[in-house]
């Protein structure tokens, strides 16, 4: 009895999980107002009744989608709270975990974007308990580094604010560097160069001063 209790619950995590990453692309491509649950179940192979059963309403599913993309977004950002680590190491860490993301979860960064572009309406308390908190921790390792002569003397919030901005980019930007750079998607290499010149630039802003 109780496996077969296991087996439904993995069952239902597994069907959860896929009509989250479903929904994911269709909240991207249509923006919450314009994403349709009806087309969601479709893909999914369910009918809207069935989807609604695990999801309620729209915003559920909603809130689940972001909730994953800031799960997996906070876990690769966590390469800064190692203080103790070479500051140059951890932010090539840091600036590859970003590109990392931008170029594995294109769509899920796009639904956070479009999120927060609206002034963040359904989703801005959990951003402010989630990641406010977070760029704080990270703000004062800067400024232990700073301390310590490890780094120069730069504002870490606005460093951070770029860093984000250049790595995102290659996901929500995606389809204007596509066009400047005449092909159908970025590729590897574009993201290699990316990471090179994005490390470079930041490294640069940190050196210490002799």
């Amino acid at each position: 009895m109780a496996s077969a209790k296991l087996r439904r619950v993995i069952n239902r995590d597994r069907l959860e999980a896929d009509i989250a990453a479903e929904a994911v692309r269709v909240f991207a491509e249509s923006g919450y107002e314009g994403a349709s649950v009806a087309t969601i179940a479709e893909n999914v192979g369910l009918s809207k009744q069935n989807l609604m059963y695990y999801f309620p309403t729209k915003q559920a599913l909603y809130q689940r989608v972001l909730d994953n993309v800031l799960d997996d977004w906070l876990e690769r950002m966590a390469n800064l709270a190692a203080p103790d680590g070479e500051p140059a190491d951890v932010l090539r860490a840091y600036i590859k975990a970003k590109l990392d993301f931008s170029r594995e979860q294109p769509w899920a960064s796009r639904v956070y974007a479009m999120e927060v572009i609206s002034g963040a309406p359904l989703y801005g308390a959990q951003i402010r308990e989630r990641v406010v908190p977070l760029l704080r921790k990270d703000i004062e390792v800067f400024e232990r580094w700073i301390a310590a002569g490890r780094i120069a003397a730069v504002n870490a919030t606005h460093l951070l604010f770029a860093i984000w901005a250049m790595t995102q980019s290659y996901a929500d930007f995606a389809a204007q560097m596509q066009l400047v750079l005449g092909r159908g998607e970025l590729a590897e290499a574009d993201f290699s160069d990316a990471e090179t010149t994005i490390v470079n630039m930041v490294l640069a802003a940190t050196a210490p001063r002799s």
